[in-house]
């Protein structure tokens, strides 16, 4: 995968392009659909882009019949809505709904496809839930016999970072032992999920194929074209994303019902700073956001010259600005700590460690983790002197 910088577009390799003609010529296909069908170059599923892909009228409306599973299709969803199986409007193409009370896909709807594409730009983060959704997707066809395949794509958030998620604290926000900040991208992570038995099936038992990128290597810098969900709208979101999503278990406010989202942070009180905002609703952020219609004092992250990766340095000082009241501060501590992944991390806050300190504690296990990273590798690794 070529990225052009100045123009911000993903340009497709010819051969990248004609070997997605003869797959999808042949098979009834399942593509697993994020937001940014706008870039119509990786929009395998539009129905006008299938009877481009299909010359064949027959095999490009058998495609259209099929379906896909969505996540987001359009992208026009609010952040954290519940999506129900529907009919795109555009396009008349069954959309049957994997983010809701559905999370892995049954035996009857997987029954009539012979394999999945997996297409979605991910985060780098453990708890960005669409590596969850991949999980749950891998597990479903290693069950059904049925081919995965990802198309791969670059992580903005290429870092090694943060605690492990540990037993018991399996969720929708930490399904597999991962750091927070996995540093791999999402064909690395499926690799290791099926090799590393984390699936519920034996290991290495989902029939998983990976479409590789060319000229991308990690560290290498990447900024995404199309947002990747809702409340990420642009670079900086995405990458303070992983530093500020632990303040989602607390009542300050990262910004959500505001055109802003997690580049600023605040609460209805002067002492948080002297930046202020006021969520409010927005449909196609979020309608009902934290501190709604309240004026919140805090910080402006749009311009902060962040480095990124994961740090502490915000949620420290905010919870030092609170007067260290835990109770009031983790105003929702099992949430925190699925965050997380542990009780650890909010027990270190709380008796007053140090970031450094608290980093100290997560190396024994990322070393682990590290060494077990380098096996799933399908690019080069970025130089010693940048991991984290």
């Amino acid at each position: 995968m070529d990225q052009d910088q100045s123009l911000g577009c993903i340009r497709i390799d010819l051969k990248f392009f004609q070997a997605f003609q003869k797959i999808f010529r042949v098979l009834g296909v399942s593509v697993e659909q994020g937001t940014d069908d706008k870039l119509l170059f990786v929009r395998l599923m539009s129905a006008v882009l299938a009877k481009f892909l299909f010359p064949d009228q027959e095999a490009g409306d058998a495609l259209c019949q099929k379906g896909v599973f969505a996540y987001f299709f359009r992208g026009t969803g609010d952040a954290g809505e519940e999506i129900k199986d529907s009919r795109d409007l555009k396009t008349g193409i069954p959309i049957i709904s994997i983010y809701g009370k559905n999370k892995k896909p049954s035996a009857e709807q997987l029954d009539d496809l012979d394999v999945i594409v997996f297409d979605i730009q991910d985060v780098g983060a453990r708890f960005y839930t669409y590596i969850s959704t991949m999980h749950y997707v891998m597990e479903a066809c290693a069950e059904n016999n049925k081919e995965f395949i990802v198309l791969d794509r670059p992580n903005p958030n290429d870092f090694v970072d943060g605690p492990i998620r540990q037993k018991g604290f399996e969720s929708f926000v930490g399904v597999d032992p991962l750091p927070i900040l996995h540093g791999l991208t999402v064909g690395e992570l499926a690799w290791m999920i099926n090799k590393e038995g984390w699936l519920k099936s034996t290991p290495d038992t989902c029939r998983l194929k990976i479409v590789k990128m060319e000229n991308w290597k990690h560290g290498d810098p990447y900024w995404l074209p199309v947002k990747p969900s809702p409340n990420l709208p642009n670079d900086q979101s995405i990458r303070l994303y992983p530093s500020l999503c632990f303040f989602e278990a607390t009542n300050v406010s990262v910004g959500r019902g505001t055109y802003y989202p997690f580049q600023v942070l605040g609460f209805p009180d002067p002492k948080y700073g002297n930046f202020t905002f006021t969520p409010t609703s927005l449909p196609g952020f979020d309608t009902n956001p934290l501190q709604k219609d309240k004026v919140c004092y805090g910080i402006d992250l749009r311009e902060y010259p962040f480095e990124g990766g994961l740090t502490l340095r915000f949620f420290l000082d905010f919870y030092n600005k609170a007067g260290k009241d835990q109770a009031f501060f983790f105003s929702r501590p099992n949430w925190f700590d699925l965050l997380a992944g542990t009780k650890q991390l909010r027990y270190q806050i709380v008796r007053g460690l140090s970031e450094k300190e608290i980093r100290e504690s997560w190396k024994p296990e990322l070393d682990q983790y590290k060494a077990m990273r380098k096996k799933y590798l399908l690019y080069p690794d970025y130089p010693t002197q940048n991991k984290k």
